[in-house]
């Protein structure tokens, strides 16, 4: 019900993406950076616009720069996934375990690279921490208590297409993104569906915030496409899925969200970014109504910037706005970032994977 394995929805790239509001085009045309890569589902710029791309199934990262690419790190058998720079050294993550698929041990670590290529581990207890916090275990997911309880056929219809009919928060854990302000890294955890800070020098983990469940309503053409005709009028809460975190230049914490089931456009457009303020965790939607939200990146006008990977590509939210419209046409855009003027971004995540660049 989440972003376990996204690769198994790569396919749903055929049906097409839901309409969001056009913009104006970006003033030139994107620049191909690199070509060729394995599932780039998310970058990093360093210094001296070095870009830095996971490329998460293939479980390395790759340097992109003057138009060649080179390896920076490798780890096999594991998921290498999001990047952020502070200055010349690079943190990322690494995990094992997510999901019912993935038979291993849940396993999980935030490392660092310097820039003479030494790399440290921050800390290896990220599954540890949701193992035993398991932040969201009191969120309500799937049916409302009462309604599984006076629904039974319903519920019944949903075991039989294999949606859990009404549950609370599982163990699990994916780190998936991060953000490095100051001292702290912020970890958007897949699996866990909270957002995590982390200590630099300590390596201390502390829940920052949950997302709260998406929900949705049973509607009539939902009911008939699935088979869950007794389901009909009910509302079914999804996982709030984080897949990316920034730091806005408003102080508050950028999260973008799948909406933890279809994500295709069955269901609507249901992804989201929600504001999260680093002080005390109090979490607000910011945008919603796009579909596939996996990267988000700000400017320093703080408008906002949302990579949809089954969607029509990337999408601009101008500063003081909750409106989504489309910036830069692009199939499979999985991540998003911005280095001064230049916007940079990957593509094609699930065929000749790409990292493009845009002047703003």
């Amino acid at each position: 019900m989440k972003i376990r394995a996204i690769a198994a929805t790569a396919a749903l790239l055929v049906l097409g993406p839901a309409a969001v509001g056009n913009a104006a085009p970006p003033a030139s045309g994107p620049e191909t950076l690199a070509e060729g890569l394995i599932s780039p589902l998310h970058l990093s710029v360093g210094p001296g616009k070095l870009v830095t791309v996971s490329e998460e199934f293939a479980s390395k990262l790759t340097n992109v720069a003057g138009g060649t690419t080179s390896q920076l790190y490798s780890a096999p058998g594991w998921d290498v996934a999001g990047t952020a720079y502070q200055g010349s050294t690079l943190y990322f993550l690494e995990s094992q375990g997510a999901g019912p698929m993935d038979p291993q041990p849940l396993a999980g670590s935030l490392k660092a690279i310097d820039s003479k290529g030494r790399v440290t581990t921050i800390t290896d207890q990220l599954a540890a921490h949701e193992t035993s916090a398991n932040p969201d275990q009191l969120v309500q997911y799937g049916l409302s208590a009462s309604d599984a309880a006076s629904n039974p056929q319903c519920v019944a219809q949903l075991q039989a297409i294999e949606f859990p009919a009404s549950y609370t928060g599982e163990v699990d854990s994916h780190p998936y993104a991060l953000a490095v302000v100051g001292n702290t890294a912020y970890v958007a955890d897949a699996g866990a569906n909270a957002v995590l800070s982390v200590n630099l020098k300590t390596g201390a983990i502390d829940t920052l915030a949950v997302l709260p469940a998406r929900p949705a309503e049973i509607t009539e053409s939902a009911a008939a496409a699935f088979g869950i005709p007794d389901c009909l009028g009910l509302m079914y809460g999804f996982e709030g899925v984080p897949t990316d975190v920034e730091m806005g230049p408003d102080g508050w914490l950028y999260v973008s969200s799948l909406p933890g089931g279809p994500e295709d456009a069955s269901l609507g457009a249901r992804g989201a970014v929600f504001r999260i303020n680093p002080a005390n965790g109090q979490t607000q939607v910011h945008v919603e109504g796009i579909l596939s939200p996996t990267g988000i990146a700000l400017d320093g006008g703080g408008n906002l910037y949302i990579a949809s990977l089954f969607g029509e590509g990337v999408y601009q939210v101008p500063a003081g706005t909750h409106t989504p419209s489309l910036f830069l046409p692009a199939v499979g855009a999985a991540d998003v970032e911005v280095s001064g003027s230049t916007l940079y971004a990957t593509t094609d995540a699930f065929g000749n994977g790409s990292v493009i660049s845009n002047r703003l």
